[in-house]
């Protein structure tokens, strides 16, 4: 088992988690379940996933668990994208934090590549398919219903 708290892309994830909601916290009330709620979701996300996959004992799991904190992590981005339009994030906010995510999503991307490389292809394969399995099915439950 891994101690995820020694892992650089945990910490820089779990930085852009606060700081998400830190700059959140401004949002309209109106967007408390709406933009609010998915961004810091997406944002938690990322890093519990890092943790989750450290503390695998297979290594056909640990990439599987990146790869699901990637998809999050892109949501994030996406998130953040909105925010800004509809003028919840400044210039400044929006630069920082999608900085942030910038170095996140670089320091994940290496993390993944060593853990593939460890893990061999097969794993890498089979844990990609089983992402976007989750990834489409998590992002199906978490759209809001149109009445």
């Amino acid at each position: 088992m891994r101690d995820y708290t020694k892992i650089e892309a945990w910490k820089l994830a779990d930085d852009l988690t606060v700081a998400i909601y830190e700059r959140t916290r401004g949002f309209p009330r109106e967007e408390i379940y709406g933009l609010t709620s998915q961004v810091r979701r997406a944002s938690y996300s990322v890093p519990s996933n890092i943790a989750e996959g450290s503390a695998r004992s297979t290594q056909r799991d640990y990439p599987h668990f990146l790869y699901i904190a990637r998809g999050s992590l892109s949501e994030t981005q996406y998130f953040m994208h909105p925010a800004h339009r509809f003028g919840y994030l400044t210039d400044a906010e929006h630069g920082h934090l999608a900085a942030d995510a910038k170095r996140v999503f670089g320091c994940l991307h290496g993390l993944i590549q060593a853990v593939e490389k460890e893990s061999g292809k097969f794993a890498r394969v089979a844990a990609s398919l089983t992402s976007m399995v989750v990834i489409s099915l998590a992002t199906l439950v978490s759209r809001p219903v149109v009445q």
